[in-house]
């Protein structure tokens, strides 16, 4: 295999299924906040830096 036709493989890999892969992931991603029982955790974070931090001083 020469380097041009390995160039063209991994070219067509990522044209095709590498693409499909990364945008499913960002799919997945994004809608991961927006699962049902995330509501808690997500307003627990939210709410996180306006709690007192007095441990240990």
């Amino acid at each position: 295999m020469s380097a041009h036709s390995t160039y063209d493989a991994l070219r067509h890999f990522a044209d095709s299924w590498a693409l499909l892969v990364m945008t499913l992931v960002f799919l997945g991603l994004a809608a991961w906040p927006f699962r049902p029982g995330a509501r808690e955790k997500n307003e627990e974070a939210a709410k996180m830096i306006f709690e007192s931090d007095d441990h240990g001083k």
